[in-house]
């Protein structure tokens, strides 16, 4: 029996293992560095002062990070596009969607990366308290609302902040029924300056708990309830999106095995630049020199005495050793682009929803593409989060439309489209919209409004 909030789960303190690698390959080069020997082992006998001078000395191939952003930037080639079943006051919340200066475009790239190299992610809705400091209800109506600024909005909580869960089992299906979490807030500190507080945010359907430390009165700090609060709603609302789901809310790394090899070629790149260094600085050999008076001058402009029988030379590596290590590097690299690139070979998928499947019994899905439905549906999910908070009923849909094609190469469609237009195969506005999706033209530029312009401007002079 346990009363400490701080208290995590053994599923989550196994997803930490893998985190701890993910983590720091995310972060770059200062990151590794700074994780240590966790990711870079110190040698045998190796002195302190030597592997921080090598710890300082290595640097990283960001093969994982790039993986990544890859990935990501494939799933969002083209804006989220808003269903016409999107109420309009949720549509406006939408190009704030946090409450910090980020549209729904921006903060869900975000929030798929983070997925998509831990495993999973979280977003929990929020709603802004309507009571003061003694209970009392400040926001009572729509007009209330609207005066205040007081909106839903999201908070993404990041895996590595989670703690524990609690769920009950309704109809086979898991209802979460508590949802434990670290988070840090700002406070003033002083006349000046800021101070961080790290502090424990407790979810139950209908109402939260926020918990930080204290003294206790036998004068030992423990987690004690801080603030508390509560919500019109009968769950808690919050979504997760799964890119490696293994259970229910806990998954691991889909390029977690890219994480590995990165990792090996870090350690791998480190050893490589040592031995570079030590290669590269010859040694002076004194051969037949027993004499410990006897002293060694070198110099452009200064000469030395040996004794009788005595010799001396430079000794070179042969570089027999730094030519296996690049080799080795070179095949890890290779290793790690073909790990990358399996989120884009396609396999058999049954289709996700009821009316697909009365079309087609499975289709051809990379598991990136499945990524990007299960991003649909978390988004979904929030907006109808929204919709409930606010009273309007459906929160609506969204619409991810990504470039999943795994030889898709922009720069070679482009004159096959652009003759395809001119032979009349394909219609102006296809034409316009693909260049969109490659980028070669804004995707802020309307086609009503830019068919417009085409026609005041007149025809072109290769038409005349």
């Amino acid at each position: 029996m346990s009363d400490d909030p701080s208290k995590t789960l053994p599923a989550v303190d196994a997803m930490r293992e893998d985190w701890a690698i993910v983590e720091p390959l995310m972060g770059g080069t200062r990151a590794m560095r700074e994780a240590g020997e966790q990711l870079l082992p110190k040698w045998p006998k190796e002195e302190p002062e030597d592997y921080c001078n090598r710890k300082k000395l290595s640097t990283l191939l960001p093969a994982y990070s790039e993986t990544v952003k890859n990935n990501t930037g494939r799933v969002f080639a083209e804006p989220i596009v808003l269903g016409e079943d999107v109420p309009d006051p949720i549509k406006a919340y939408t190009e704030n969607f946090d409450r910090q200066g980020n549209n729904l475009q921006i903060w869900a790239q975000t929030f798929f990366t983070v997925a998509l190299s831990h495993g999973l992610c979280h977003v929990l809705v929020e709603y802004p308290k309507t009571t003061d400091a003694e209970g009392n209800q400040t926001i009572v109506t729509k007009a209330d609302e609207q005066a205040a600024g007081v909106r839903p909005y999201v908070v993404m909580i990041r895996p590595q902040q989670v703690i524990g869960w609690r769920s009950s089992s309704a109809d086979g299906e898991h209802v979460l029924t508590q949802f434990r979490y670290m988070e840090s807030v700002e406070e003033d500190d002083g006349i000046f300056g800021t101070k961080c507080v790290e502090q424990i945010r407790v979810l139950e359907p209908g109402k939260w708990s926020v918990y930080r430390k204290k003294e206790a009165a036998n004068k030992e700090t423990a987690w004690m309830l801080y603030d508390e609060g509560v919500n019109s709603l009968k769950h808690i609302p919050l979504s997760t999106l799964y890119t490696g789901r293994t259970g229910y809310m806990t998954a691991k790394p889909p390029l977690l095995e890219l994480a590995h090899l990165n990792v090996k070629h870090w350690q791998s790149q480190s050893d490589q630049d040592n031995i570079l260094h030590v290669a590269r600085v010859p040694m002076l050999a004194i051969i037949g020199v027993d004499d410990a008076t006897w002293e060694l001058k070198v110099g452009t402009a200064s000469a030395t005495k040996l004794p009788k029988e005595g010799d001396m030379k430079w000794v070179e590596h042969t570089g027999k050793s730094i030519e296996a290590g690049q080799a080795s590097l070179t095949d890890l690299e290779d290793q790690m682009r073909i790990a990358g690139a399996k989120l884009l070979q396609k396999e058999k998928q049954a289709v996700k929803t009821a009316t697909q499947a009365e079309e087609e019994s499975a289709q051809e899905l990379s598991p990136l593409q499945t990524m990007a439905s299960q991003l649909e549906d978390t988004l979904d999910q929030v907006l109808q989060f929204f919709a409930e908070f606010t009273g309007e009923g459906e929160g609506g849909h969204v619409q991810v439309n990504g470039n999943f094609d795994s030889d898709f190469i922009p720069e070679t469609t482009l004159p096959l489209l652009l003759n395809l237009a001119t032979q009349g195969k394909i219609s102006d506005e296809t034409l316009f919209s693909e260049l969109q999706r490659r980028n070669v033209v804004s995707q802020d530029i309307d086609w009503e409004e830019e068919k417009a312009k085409i026609a005041e401007q007149g025809p072109s002079l290769g038409a005349l």
